[in-house]
C-alpha cells in the first residue's frame, strides 16, 4: 500500500507541473520554436551527452578498483547504463536497487562496495549541483531563495559539508559504530551484521578518501557536470528564442534540484517546470523556456534510456533460484 501510495502520489505530483507548464503555453507556438531548432546544435548536444557519462563511468570505475583492479569500462558501461534507464523508466529508484545489487557478480564486487560508491556518487553529484547554483546565482547577482527556496550562505555550508564527508568520512566512524553497538544490545544478530556492514562500508571510504582517490572523483565529477551543462547551454543555442542562451548554467542545478521532488520516473512535470521557470527568471519568454526544458529533457532521458535497454535485453539479469 505505500508503495502504491507513493506511485499515486507521484502521478498526481507530475500532472499538477504539467499543468502548470502548459496553462500559460500557446500550443501553436511552442510546435513553432520546436520546428526552428538548429540541429546542429543537437549533434553536438548528444556528443557532450555522452562525453559526461564517459566521466561518470570513470569515476564509478575508480571506486570500485580498490575490490576489483581489473575493472574496465567495457566492464562498468553496460550497468552504470543500465540502472539509469530503470531509474528513467520503473518508480521507486529501481536503478539504483539494480546497480547496488544486480551486477555485482559480473563487476566481482561486494555489495557494500556497491553501496558505498552510491553514495559518494551522490554526494559529489551534490557538491556539484550545489556548488554551480552557487556560481551561477553570484555571478548573475540572483537570489538563491527566489528560485530555490534557500539562502546562498546554506549552499555554502552544503558544498563545505559534503568538502569534509567526502575528505574525512573517518569522522563519522564513532557515531556509526554507536548506533551500531545500540542495535547489538536490541538484537545481537541483525547488530553483528550491522557492525560487519559498517567495516566493509568505511574500508571503501577509506579507498576514495585517500587523496589522490579523492581528487580524481571530484575532477571527474567536475568535467561530468560541466559537460552537462553544455548540453542545456546548446540546447538554449538551438533555440532562436531564447534570447538569454547563458540563463541555461541556471537551469541545470535548479532543475536537477527538483528531481528530489516526488514524481514519476524520469521526473516527469518536476524537472520540466523548474527548468523552464529558472529560463524565464532570466528573461526568456514562456513559450521558448518551455521548449528548452522539454528538449533537454529529451536528450536527458532517450539516450541512455535506450542504450541500458538494449545491455540489459543482450545481458538480461538472472535472478537466483531458491
Amino acid at each position: 500500500m505505500k508503495k502504491i501510495s507513493r506511485t499515486l502520489i507521484g502521478a498526481v505530483v507530475a500532472v499538477f507541473f504539467v499543468w502548470l507548464i502548459f496553462k500559460n503555453v500557446n500550443f501553436h507556438d511552442l510546435i513553432v520554436s520546436f520546428k526552428q531548432v538548429k540541429i546542429p546544435y543537437i549533434a553536438g548536444v548528444i556528443f557532450v551527452f555522452f562525453a559526461g557519462y564517459c566521466c561518470r563511468l570513470e569515476r564509478w570505475r575508480l571506486m570500485l578498483l580498490q575490490e576489483n583492479p581489473r575493472l574496465q569500462w567495457k566492464n562498468c558501461s553496460g550497468p552504470l547504463m543500465a540502472s539509469v534507464a530503470a531509474n528513467n523508466i520503473l518508480p521507486f529508484r529501481a536503478g539504483d536497487i539494480l546497480r547496488a545489487f544486480a551486477f555485482n557478480s559480473r563487476l566481482e564486487i561486494s555489495a557494500s562496495t556497491s553501496l558505498t560508491s552510491l553514495f559518494v556518487e551522490r554526494l559529489l553529484d551534490l557538491l556539484m549541483v550545489v556548488s554551480s547554483l552557487g556560481i551561477a546565482l553570484t555571478y548573475f547577482g540572483m537570489d538563491s531563495s527566489a528560485l530555490v527556496g534557500v539562502e546562498g550562505s546554506v549552499l555554502i555550508f552544503a558544498a563545505i559539508a559534503i568538502l569534509f564527508l567526502l575528505f574525512f568520512p573517518g569522522t563519522f566512524k564513532k557515531p556509526a559504530f554507536f548506533i551500531a553497538d545500540l542495535i547489538y544490545k536490541l538484537n545481537t544478530r541483525l547488530g553483528t551484521k550491522f557492525k560487519e556492514e559498517l567495516l566493509k562500508i568505511f574500508v571503501a571510504l577509506g579507498h576514495t578518501s585517500q587523496r589522490t582517490t579523492i581528487i580524481k572523483l571530484v575532477l571527474w565529477s567536475f568535467i561530468a557536470w560541466i559537460s552537462e551543462g553544455l548540453v542545456f547551454w546548446f540546447v538554449a543555442l538551438s533555440l532562436p528564442d531564447i534570447s538569454n542562451d547563458l540563463a541555461s548554467w541556471v537551469a541545470l542545478p535548479v532543475g536537477t534540484l527538483a528531481t528530489v521532488i516526488p514524481s514519476t520516473p524520469g521526473y516527469v512535470g518536476t524537472f520540466d517546470y523548474f527548468t523552464a521557470q529558472s529560463m524565464i527568471a532570466m528573461g526568456n519568454s514562456t513559450t521558448s523556456s518551455v521548449a528548452f526544458a522539454f528538449i533537454v529533457h529529451a536528450v536527458l532521458w532517450l539516450p541512455p534510456s535506450l542504450a541500458g535497454g538494449i545491455y540489459l535485453i543482450a545481458n538480461p539479469i538472472k535472478i537466483p533460484k531458491n
